[in-house]
């Protein structure tokens, strides 16, 4: 028997580990032993888990909460259990699926009944991530639909603006000077100048 870890993934920094957490404490899992990354699984770009794999060794025991823990998609699930159930010789316990232990079932029925699982788990946590990200995409179309707007909201233009833009288009000052008199950025004047003949031509 190895030595035992666990890792913990949160999609941002201002999301809580805590229930993961509370879920590893109940196997003995010595605090040093447990990995924590807060960032996106988009890729495994993750210092932590790489840190994890590297000291990881042949007979170890992995504790995770569930698989979407290991990536964001069917295939990148596939190839992490690979590279740590194959490549690296340990056993993984997914604690949200008591089948997907590799400690039991060593058998050829029991590895067929492992994958099979992690095979649809795979699926269905990227299947349900892109649901997730259609219904996103459907609730901001359907917002702007209704005039609600995204992003900062724009600054108000100073009065001054249109009295310095017909100078600044008179050639009577620089840009510079029309928007150290507008108070503002020299980019924000040459952006709502545009706007503003744009509209005007309209």
């Amino acid at each position: 028997m190895g030595s035992v870890y666990g890792y913990v993934r949160v999609s941002s920094h201002d999301q809580n580990e805590e229930r993961q957490l509370i879920a590893l404490s109940e196997h003995n899992i010595p605090p040093s032993n447990i990995y924590i990354d807060k960032q996106s699984g988009k890729d495994f770009e993750r210092p932590s888990y790489k840190c994890l794999v590297r000291k990881l060794r042949r007979d170890d025991l992995l504790y995770i909460k569930s698989i979407d823990r290991l990536g964001r998609n069917y295939q990148e699930i596939q190839d992490q259990w690979r590279i740590l159930t194959k490549n690296k010789g340990i056993d993984i316990v997914v604690l949200d699926m008591p089948l997907l232990d590799t400690r039991t079932g060593k058998d050829l029925m029991g590895t067929f009944i492992s994958d099979l699982v992690l095979q649809v788990l795979s699926f269905v946590a990227e299947n349900e991530r892109l649901t997730i990200r259609q219904r996103q995409a459907e609730g901001i179309a359907a917002a702007k639909a209704r005039g609600v707007r995204f992003g900062r909201p724009e600054i108000p233009i100073n009065p001054e603006f249109y009295r310095c833009y017909q100078r600044w288009r008179d050639g009577q000052i620089t840009g510079v000077e029309a928007a150290a008199e507008c108070n503002m950025p020299i980019s924000t004047f040459y952006y709502k100048a545009k706007n503003y003949k744009d509209s005007k031509n309209f």
